[in-house]
């Protein structure tokens, strides 16, 4: 009998280790190169890019090669939206702009099949010959929420009680705007704000996230936070100008 596929990022998330998250690689060529330098996640944007019903099944199944999760950010809290991702091949699902605890479960119920929630029934492409996928599908499928309006900063206590949620995903981007730091993502308020929710969200046991990368991935680590969103474009410049500039010295 063939078995569902495990979860890296949520079986590391559950062991208290970190998970790296790759965003901006867009074609399933490009995601199966990039297998053997063995990413935790890959991270494909839907409400922002170009992951739709088209090409989610090609992006996932590529992760599925090297044992990668796939994560799609939908649009918003939409239970046909999400569920119809997971149906897709997605092993995870990221939402944002969740804002309450009633919209925090909305995500649970529309992502989990019964006891759990009410996800339409469905044989997703992760349940493809698994005779017992409706049973097991629960404990594969990875959850993240986006903290980034200030509702849900008042409203993180109630928000954290929610069960079944892996990652509470704290935005930098948007806080910068509703804080008056519009595309000032590094603002000393909106790092102290993002910090301090990272503290929050650890302190009550749950698994915090932001977004990562050289500048800020000390100090965010040193917070607490365990999942982190890394560009490929940040990386493929930063070493694009490392080459560049070897060849400027020799000149």
């Amino acid at each position: 009998m063939r078995t569902i596929r495990p979860n890296l990022a949520k079986q590391r998330l559950a062991a208290g280790r970190h998970v790296i998250a790759i965003e901006g690689i867009n074609h399933p060529d490009a995601v199966e190169r990039l297998g053997p330098i063995e990413p935790h996640a890959f991270w494909f944007e839907g409400e922002h890019g170009i992951a739709s019903p088209l090409n989610i099944g090609d992006l996932s199944r590529a992760c599925d090669i090297w044992g990668m999760t796939s994560i799609v950010r939908v649009g918003r809290v939409e239970e046909q939206l999400i569920y119809r991702t997971l149906d897709l091949g997605a092993q995870g699902i990221a939402v944002p702009h969740v804002s309450s605890a009633e919209k925090a479960a909305r995500v649970v119920d529309a992502a989990k099949f019964a006891p759990i929630g009410n996800r339409g029934i469905y044989t997703s492409r992760q349940g493809i010959g698994v005779t017992d996928y409706f049973h097991r599908a629960n404990d594969e499928t990875l959850l993240v929420v986006f903290i980034e309006d200030l509702a849900a900063l008042d409203q993180l206590d109630d928000m954290l009680k929610v069960d079944h949620i892996d990652v509470f995903f704290v935005g930098p981007g948007d806080l910068s705007q509703v804080l008056g730091h519009l595309g000032d993502f590094a603002h000393p308020e909106v790092n102290k704000v993002v910090d301090d929710t990272i503290r929050r969200i650890v302190d009550r046991g749950r698994t915090a996230g932001t977004v990562g990368n050289a500048s800020n991935m000390e100090r965010v680590s040193k917070a607490g936070a365990k999942f982190f969103l890394c560009s490929a474009t940040a990386w493929i410049i930063r070493g694009f100008n490392d080459l560049r500039q070897t060849l400027v010295e020799r000149e």
